[in-house]
């Protein structure tokens, strides 16, 4: 990592919950979150956020919100965001095969009309001097209602602002998933494709 993470036992006790579940779900504190954690507030409202949107109650199904996150750390070259949300893909029950193929989801039989327009969505609200069309708009809005538009624009807004930070620092992938490397290279950077 290009700026060293904090030690977990020097974190401020009101980050300590935080860490406490990363290692009843993960079996360790995530190294993104010790580095989060030298802006201990900052680490607060970036984890108080995350929880409202991987909400139970969410109006996007866990899998669906799972398959957009790695798309978009994909597109963003987080090798340790597509580890560990491929990770919670598999788990919320994707194949190995989907995860596999998400970097060219255009081309696969395996996703589902809704699938393809959340991932198209996001694609067009990720890729720089890009914007979604109307007509992108349009097909999204035939499958989710405005309530999920809105989370889902939230999600993609979210993975964009954790991916872009773990990538600028260099945070590595912790071996939450091992992935058959993609077609066109290591499958820790993906090729960025247009809409």
């Amino acid at each position: 990592m290009r700026i060293a993470p904090i030690r977990e036992g020097t974190a401020p006790w009101y980050l300590k919950p935080f860490f406490w579940n990363q290692r009843r779900k993960y079996g360790r504190a995530l190294d993104a979150a010790l580095l989060w954690a030298r802006a201990p507030r900052l680490f607060l409202g970036v984890a108080l956020l995350y929880g409202m949107i991987d909400r139970r109650a969410s109006p996007i199904e866990p899998a669906l919100r799972s398959l957009v996150t790695v798309r978009v750390s994909q597109l963003n070259g987080c090798a340790f965001c597509v580890d560990i949300n491929s990770a919670t893909l598999l788990k919320r029950g994707a194949s190995l095969d989907k995860v596999a193929a998400l970097p060219a989801w255009r081309d696969s039989p395996l996703f589902n009309d809704r699938e393809r327009v959340a991932l198209d969505y996001a694609e067009a609200v990720t890729l720089s001097g890009t914007e979604p069309t109307e007509a992108q708009f349009a097909a999204l809005r035939g499958q989710f209602a405005d309530d999920a538009v809105v989370e889902l624009t939230g999600l993609i807004a979210f993975q964009n602002l954790s991916s872009k930070f773990n990538a600028a620092l260099g945070v590595p992938p912790q071996g939450f998933c091992a992935l058959p490397p993609s077609p066109g290279g290591s499958g820790e950077r993906h090729e960025r494709t247009g809409a």
